[in-house]
C-alpha cells in the first residue's frame, strides 16, 4: 500500500468543494480548466507585455544616450564631471501682484510714449480713446459726439490723463503746451458731473485772466454742452465773478462743485498785472464741502506748485512734455536789429518778402501798439490793433474780423498772449522783446497749435540782453539753432528779471512820419469811421 492509497482511505467521506477551490483543483488536474478564462488570462498577459515593453525600451534608450561626461555615483545618481549641478526650471505662476505690476508697467510705457509725467498717489490710468469714457465712467453718447464735432477724434496727451483724474473727483495741477486741448480737458468732466439742470446757484466757476479768453471758453462750453439744456450753472472771468458774486454775496458760490483756474500762473502773479488777491477772495467764497479745484496752464511757477501742495488734498500733478517749454511745431528765430528804428525796417522787409496771413505782432504796451498801427495803416496791409483802451465792441469786432481773415496783421499786447486760440496763425512777431521766458512761451504759443506748424520771429536790441539768455535757452530746448554766445552770456539776478517783468523798459517812440502827416492820417481815419457808422 503506497502513500496515495493510504491518503485515499483516510479521506473517505471527506467532500472537496471544487467550486470554491477551483484554481487549486485545476493545478492538481482534478478538473479541466475553463476555456474562456484561459483566453482572458492570455489577453491580460499580452497587454502587460505591450505596456512594459515601451517603458523598458525608453529606459534602454536613456541609458544608451547617457552623456559620457557624467559620473554615476551610489544609488544611480549622475553628476557632471565638471561639478556643476543642473538647475531645474520652475513653472512661473502669475500672481495678482505680478499682474498688477505688469499692468502698471504698461500704463507707464503709454505715459512715456506720450511724454506724460505724473506725481501723486493712486493716479487713475489714462485713456486712449473717448469710447473708454462711456465704458468706465458712463459718459453720455451725446457728450462724446460733441467732442468729435469739436474736432477731437482722439484724446490729446493732456486729455488722456486729466479727464480720468477729474472724472474720479480728484484735484489736479496740469501743465501742457499751448494748443494741446486743455480747455476741453476740464470742460468734459465738468459737463458730465453736472449732468442735468438743478435748482441751485452756480455749480462751476472757471476763472480766466482776460475777457477774450473767457469768451473763447464760453464758446467751447456751448459746443460741448449742446443738448444738455443747462441753466446758468457755469460762470467765467475773474473780474465778473468777483464784482457780482464776491465774498459779500458768498451764498451765490455756496453750491459751487468745480473751481477751475485757467492760466493759473498768470492769476497767481502779484501786482497790477496779476489777480492773486482777487483769486484768494473768490476761493474763500467757495465754501461747499464737495468743492474740487483744478489748475491748468501752459507754464508753471514755483508759487503755483507750492500753493497747490498746501491747499489741495490728494493733489495729482500732470505735466506733458518739458515743463515751461515752447511748442515743438514752432520754428523759432532770434533776430538782432540794432536799434528801435531797425525793428520797423526789418518788419517792413519781412512784409515785402511776403507773409502768409494771419500774423500776430506783440508789443510791450498799448501806446506802442497804437504807434505801430499808425505806421503800418497806410503800407497797404490789412492791419488792426487790440488793447485794453479799446471798447469791448471794438475788441470783439477786431477778434471776429481776424478770425474771419479780414484782418491780416493784428497788433496786440500781452492781452492776447494767453490762451487765445486763433485758427491757422502762421507767424508771430515779437516786435518788443518779451519780459520773461514764460511770456515768450505764451506769445509764440498762438501759432503751431493743434498739430499745425508755425513760425516765430523775435526782434532784440542791446537793451534786451537781460532776458536774452533765458529765452535763448527755451529755443535750444526746443531744438532750434542758437548761437553759443547767447547761452554763454552773464546770468542776471532774479531781482533784475523780476524788475523787468513788473516794469517794461523805456523805448524810443515808433514814429517815422512827420507830425503834419500824422494829423492828416488821423483825420482821414476819423472820416472813414464816420462813413462806416452811417452805412
Amino acid at each position: 500500500m503506497d502513500a496515495h492509497d493510504l491518503f485515499k482511505k483516510l479521506a473517505v467521506g471527506v467532500k472537496f468543494d471544487v467550486k470554491r477551490f477551483r484554481k487549486d483543483a485545476e493545478r492538481f488536474q482534478i478538473v479541466k480548466p475553463n476555456k474562456n478564462e484561459v483566453e482572458i488570462n492570455n489577453t491580460v498577459e499580452k497587454i502587460k507585455g505591450e505596456v512594459l515593453e515601451p517603458t523598458e525600451s525608453k529606459a534602454k534608450r536613456k541609458y544608451e544616450n547617457e552623456d559620457v561626461n557624467e559620473i554615476t555615483l551610489l544609488n544611480g545618481l549622475c553628476v557632471p564631471k565638471d561639478g556643476s549641478v543642473p538647475v531645474k526650471k520652475r513653472k512661473k505662476i502669475a500672481t495678482a501682484d505680478k499682474m498688477l505690476k505688469l499692468e502698471q508697467e504698461k500704463i507707464n510705457h503709454l505715459r512715456n510714449m506720450n511724454r506724460i509725467s505724473v506725481t501723486g498717489s493712486h493716479v487713475p490710468k489714462l485713456i486712449l480713446e473717448f469710447n473708454e469714457l462711456k465704458t468706465n465712467y458712463q459718459v453720455s453718447e451725446n457728450l462724446l459726439n460733441n467732442m468729435k464735432n469739436s474736432g477731437y477724434l482722439y484724446p490729446t496727451p493732456i486729455q488722456m490723463q486729466a479727464i480720468p483724474i477729474m472724472l474720479e473727483d480728484r484735484q489736479i495741477l496740469a501743465c501742457a503746451p499751448t494748443g494741446s486741448g486743455k480747455t476741453a480737458a476740464f470742460l468734459l468732466p465738468i459737463i458730465h458731473s453736472l449732468r442735468e439742470p438743478q435748482k441751485k446757484g452756480f455749480r462751476a466757476v472757471i476763472l480766466n485772466p482776460t475777457r477774450e479768453l473767457a469768451k473763447q471758453t464760453y464758446r467751447e462750453c456751448l459746443k460741448l454742452s449742446d443738448g444738455c439744456d443747462f441753466r446758468i450753472h457755469i460762470i467765467s472771468k475773474v473780474n465778473q465773478a468777483l464784482t457780482k458774486y464776491g465774498p459779500s454775496s458768498s451764498q451765490k458760490f455756496g453750491d459751487v462743485e468745480w473751481l477751475i483756474v485757467d492760466e493759473a500762473d498768470k492769476l497767481f502773479e502779484e501786482g497790477i498785472r496779476g489777480f492773486r488777491e482777487q483769486l484768494e477772495e473768490i476761493t474763500k467764497s467757495c465754501v461747499s464741502t464737495n468743492l474740487r479745484r483744478s489748475m491748468f496752464s501752459a507754464t508753471n511757477t514755483p508759487a503755483v506748485s507750492k500753493w497747490c501742495r498746501r491747499n489741495m488734498k490728494g493733489l495729482i500733478t500732470v505735466t506733458v512734455g518739458q515743463r515751461n517749454a515752447a511748442a515743438d511745431l514752432v520754428d523759432q528765430k532770434l533776430l538782432f536789429v540794432g536799434s528801435e528804428r531797425g525793428k520797423l525796417v526789418e518788419f517792413r522787409n519781412i512784409i515785402q518778402k511776403g507773409i502768409s496771413p494771419p500774423v500776430l505782432v506783440f508789443v510791450q504796451s498799448k501806446e506802442r501798439a497804437q504807434e505801430l498801427f499808425n505806421e503800418l495803416i497806410y503800407d497797404g496791409i490789412n492791419v488792426d490793433v487790440i488793447h485794453a483802451d479799446r471798447t469791448m465792441t471794438q475788441r470783439d469786432n477786431t477778434v471776429r474780423c481776424f478770425r474771419e481773415g479780414k484782418i491780416w496783421v493784428l497788433i496786440c499786447t500781452e492781452l492776447m498772449g494767453r490762451g487765445i486760440d486763433f485758427k491757422g496763425v502762421n507767424l508771430v512777431i515779437n516786435y518788443d522783446f518779451p519780459p520773461s521766458a514764460i511770456s515768450y512761451i505764451h506769445r509764440i504759443g498762438r501759432t503751431g497749435r493743434a498739430g499745425h506748424k508755425g513760425k516765430a520771429i523775435t526782434f532784440f536790441t542791446q537793451q534786451d540782453t537781460v532776458n536774452l539768455r533765458s529765452i535763448a535757452a527755451v529755443l535750444r530746448a526746443s531744438g532750434c539753432d542758437v548761437p553759443d554766445y547767447m547761452l554763454a552770456m552773464k546770468k542776471h539776478s532774479k531781482k533784475e528779471r523780476r524788475k523787468l517783468e513788473r516794469m517794461a523798459p523805456t523805448r524810443e517812440k515808433i514814429l517815422t512820419v512827420p507830425t503834419y502827416k500824422r494829423h492828416k492820417r488821423k483825420s482821414c481815419v476819423e472820416k472813414k469811421s464816420e462813413l462806416e457808422k452811417e452805412m
